[in-house]
């Protein structure tokens, strides 16, 4: 310790590594001292060989302790007004962060570091982490012009993940930067849907109004006096503008569900009626397709947690794609059950053609279709499934599927043990 001049006591940059040295300072000193006398000399020599001790035991301690004792200055440095230190903020923070030194050294990484990109060790080379082009000129830029600097990372193992990355110069000097990861993935991947929802939407909307389109201007012309032609076209007017209706509605649907808040339902509600009265609702179908509707439920109500109109459109949906898609069966079963763990469960089941394996992950997507089975009149606007996902989601159930082909198709809803 030596004085200021103000009466404060100012530490010894390299005090700590002469008393680390100490035991080697002393038997080398010692040394020096016995051979110096021994060659005739007075002590000088020794003193000034015992100084230089000193001064490397101290800038050894300063160089190898630098990386150290800056990362120990993160977790202990100065607090804010509220008691905390840098680190416990960064610790805070559920992005990922990384505390880098001027020549691009960690110095300090967060939890959230730590769990998206693995551990990395205070005193390692930043950019041997990221060695994607992007973040090494990234940081380069970031080291050389200390300035705030921004570059979009993409991380695809072990799953895709994108990352609005920026870094800032803090602390006093511009010597000390901070790296804050932003995780972009889900704002991307919604961006993405809606543009493949118009995408789709204008596509499965500009088919039917082409065909309505033709139609017309061939009555106005060539079939100007062709009642026979124009009876035809007209019906095949009048099957596209039913089209256009349903997806239309089914539009609507799903953008209701959406906008409504989440929040799981509470009252319960008896399937068992409800399911006979979908079936009933849509014996006419089933008619039209030579199906038999079998209702298979244990005796007693079968009540789940539920929005009772939400539940009528998922059954409506599962129980009519079977009539149409699986016509060639002739039978669909809707079958209860209340399993082990108390769970219910609801399957849907036709004696179909059956969906390839490949299909089968992709068939709650919007507007996918598989053609299987179905002729013109009976294709759907490829949003059935989709809605059946968002209303169970909201219902904390889930939808299982399982098809084989030329062995039909089974659609299971799973509703969660009811609390009442």
């Amino acid at each position: 310790m030596t004085d200021d001049g103000g009466g404060m006591p100012v530490r010894f940059a390299g005090a700590g590594g002469v008393r680390r040295n100490l035991p080697f300072i002393l038997v080398a000193g010692a040394i020096l001292v016995v051979l110096d006398f021994w060659t005739g000399g007075r002590g000088v020599v020794a003193a000034a060989g015992i100084l230089c001790l000193v001064s490397l035991g101290a800038l050894q301690s300063d160089r190898s302790s630098g990386n150290g004792e800056a990362a120990s200055d993160m977790r202990k440095g100065s607090r804010t007004d509220a008691g905390l230190s840098a680190a416990e903020l960064a610790g805070a923070i559920n992005d990922p962060i990384y505390f880098l030194d001027q020549e691009g050294t960690v110095l300090y990484s967060n939890g959230a570091a730590r769990d998206a990109f693995g551990p990395l060790a205070v005193g390692s080379a930043f950019q041997l982490k990221f060695r994607s082009p992007e973040m090494q000129v990234f940081v380069r830029d970031a080291l050389r012009n200390r300035s705030e600097t921004f570059v979009d990372y993409v991380e695809r193992i072990p799953m895709e993940r994108v990352y609005r990355v920026s870094a800032r110069v803090i602390g006093e000097g511009g010597k000390r930067f901070v790296i804050h990861f932003r995780d972009q993935s889900e704002a991307r991947r919604i961006d993405r849907m809606r543009a493949d929802f118009i995408a789709n939407a204008s596509h499965e909307l500009r088919t039917p109004l082409a065909s309505i389109s033709g139609f017309i201007e061939t009555m106005r012309g060539p079939a100007r006096s062709d009642p026979k032609a124009q009876e035809q076209f007209l019906q095949i007017m009048h099957v596209q503008t039913r089209r256009m209706a349903r997806l239309i509605d089914d539009l609507l649907t799903l953008s209701r569900i959406e906008a409504k808040p989440f929040g799981k339902p509470t009252e319960p509600v008896d399937l068992r009626p409800l399911v006979a009265g979908v079936c009933d609702t849509l014996r006419q179908i089933a008619d039209e397709a030579g199906v038999t509707i079998e209702i298979e439920f244990p005796d007693g109500p079968f009540e789940v947690a539920g929005f009772r109109d939400e539940l009528v459109q998922v059954f409506e949906n599962l129980v009519s794609n079977a009539c149409k898609y699986g016509r060639d069966g002739k039978r669909v079963i809707v079958q209860a059950k209340v399993e082990a763990d108390g769970e219910k469960t609801v399957s849907v089941t036709d004696f179909g053609p059956g969906i390839a394996e490949e299909h089968l992950p992709r068939l709650t997507e919007r507007f996918y279709r598989v053609e299987s089975g179905g002729g013109p009149n009976q294709q759907g606007t490829g949003l059935g499934l989709a809605i059946v996902k968002h209303i169970l989601n909201r219902h904390g159930g889930r939808l299982t599927i399982r098809s084989r082909p030329g062995e039909g198709s089974s659609f299971t809803v799973h509703f969660p043990r009811p609390d009442f």
